[in-house]
């Protein structure tokens, strides 16, 4: 338990906490009275945060999976020819724009860009999307193409929905990762992070759960005649989607501005002037290939977001096959939204906060990829042997085997994205604690800002390949299964290599014990 003596030195040294709070206060609401403004202020702006993505990320499956001649097979060409070059652009924009204006007026103009575009294809590009999609030329092509290249085709076909799908996916990467926690990784010290980082992911699990709801009410919603547009419920759905994401944005913006106007700021004025830290993607890269640690950090990003998307195309993939219409598709990812969400809250009230203030960084970081691989393996094993192992429940159930396929997928999707949202985003943000202001910015605008979009971009690499090999995405299932579990493997040992240089750093932070 050497990791944890160390963190409570750090805890001691860099923060000084009022007196100790009674154990029922410690397990459920460790906050203390003069951290509340600053605490749910950042609660608040993860809430809306977490809402915009949660239901982006429903939407942003639906809209391409189920577009006109267009499937699972278009995620893996979108995220490796589009949201990475995409990814790369905005971690540009991101450091020029860190290197010229402070960290506020960075949060706004990243903020406005994604308010004004979802604007905009609310009320421009979905409604005239049979006038901008190049349909004829779209067709000419595929009868010339190999079969392989239909997902390729797809994001051409489709090309606004393809925008959507990369300023939902930027979402996760730009204004999670690397504007939320990057601000809230320089606000918040190591003894502050084992006690608030818990509570904040249960706030964003419960805006999972109203995402989830919103995504099942949106999608089988009656017909009004006042809306704008929209002749079915799933086109009037895109309508109030885009409605509530520019609404959640424009009020986290509020929320920051007050945080740093009366939380923040003045704390600020009397410090010392600090000296202005230049980045670039050459320097953030160059410093990342020169530090274990970030590297380890890297890895462990890399290899979730991998094993995440290697999973994830093959079960989208059968639940398209189960929900060919978009509402009834986004009305079940809205019903495993909200399952996960309930799943993520209880373990995030019930066990994250515990756990994190009493284990170590290692043991705690060890339990994603360990549930990760357990439900990876089980699906894969059904849906290369179905008639071993769980047919058993085919006939117990009168379920079909396809039913049972995307059930199990549900299952482990909801399992992942629950690690994910519990303990591999605490644990991933508190490694980033004890590290200088210098390996903080330029490590985390390397690794969260491109090294998450080269992680998913490398699972679509793999199917794109494997695709373009044997044609559809069943045909590659067992050679994405051996992937998957090197890729697991790989995982695994980088969080063991990391917990020790945790380790270090967390005691050379606090300086020697008195």
């Amino acid at each position: 338990m050497a990791l944890l003596l160390n963190v409570k030195i750090c805890e001691t040294r860099w923060h000084m906490s009022p007196p100790n709070l009674s154990p029922w206060r410690s397990f459920f609401w460790p906050i203390h009275r003069n951290e509340l403004r600053k605490f749910l202020s950042l609660f608040a702006i993860f809430f809306f945060i977490s809402f915009n993505y949660n239901v982006l990320r429903s939407y942003k499956d639906t809209i391409v999976v189920t577009a006109s001649q267009s499937g699972a097979e278009a995620i893996p060409f979108i995220k490796l020819w589009a949201v990475l070059p995409s990814a790369i652009l905005f971690t540009l924009l991101y450091t020029r724009l860190s290197n010229r204006l402070n960290r506020e007026k960075v949060f706004y103009i990243i903020m406005s860009i994604f308010v004004g575009f979802f604007f905009l294809f609310t009320f421009v590009l979905y409604p005239a999307q049979d006038l901008l999609h190049p349909t004829n030329l779209a067709s000419k092509l595929q009868s010339y193409l190999p079969s392989g290249f239909k997902g390729f085709i797809a994001i051409y076909r489709n090309w606004t929905f393809t925008l959507f799908y990369i300023m939902a996916e930027l979402w996760s990467t730009t204004i999670f990762s690397v504007l939320y926690w990057g601000f809230a990784n320089e606000i918040i010290s190591v003894g502050e992070a084992k006690r608030f980082y818990g509570l904040i992911t249960f706030g964003g699990n419960i805006a999972g759960m109203f995402a989830g709801y919103a995504a099942i009410i949106f999608s089988s919603c009656q017909f009004f005649d006042w809306l704008p547009y929209g002749k079915t419920a799933w086109d009037q759905s895109i309508f109030f989607v885009g409605c509530a994401v520019i609404s959640c944005s424009i009020v986290t913006m509020m929320i920051f501005r007050w945080l740093n106007v009366h939380v923040i700021r003045p704390t600020e004025i009397n410090a010392p002037p600090k000296e202005k830290i230049r980045m670039s993607m050459r320097e953030n890269f160059a410093y990342l290939s020169r530090s274990k640690y970030l590297l380890c950090i890297a890895l462990i990003v890399l290899a979730y977001n991998l094993a995440i998307n290697l999973i994830e195309v093959v079960w989208k993939d059968q639940m398209k096959t189960l929900y060919p219409n978009p509402a009834d598709y986004n009305t079940y990812m809205g019903q495993v939204m909200f399952t996960m969400a309930i799943l993520a809250s209880l373990a995030s009230l019930l066990t994250t906060s515990k756990v994190i203030q009493h284990y170590s960084w290692t043991v705690c970081a060890l339990i994603s990829p360990i549930l990760v691989t357990i439900t990876g393996i089980l699906f894969f094993h059904f849906i290369i042997f179905p008639n071993h192992g769980l047919s058993w429940i085919v006939g117990s159930f009168s379920m079909s085997p396809l039913t049972l396929c995307v059930t199990l997928g549900s299952i482990q999707n909801c399992i992942s994205r629950t690690c994910k949202y519990t303990f591999f985003d605490a644990t991933k943000e508190i490694a980033f604690i004890p590290l200088s202001k210098e390996s903080k910015l330029k490590g985390k605008a390397a690794i969260d800002g491109v090294g998450s979009r080269i992680g998913k971009s490398g699972g679509s690499a793999v199917h794109q390949s494997l695709i373009l090999l044997f044609s559809t995405v069943a045909g590659s299932i067992p050679y994405v299964a051996a992937i998957f579990l090197v890729v697991a493997g790989i995982w695994i040992v980088s969080v063991i290599y990391l917990g020790k240089q945790f380790d270090q750093a967390a005691a050379q932070a606090a300086g020697p014990p008195h």
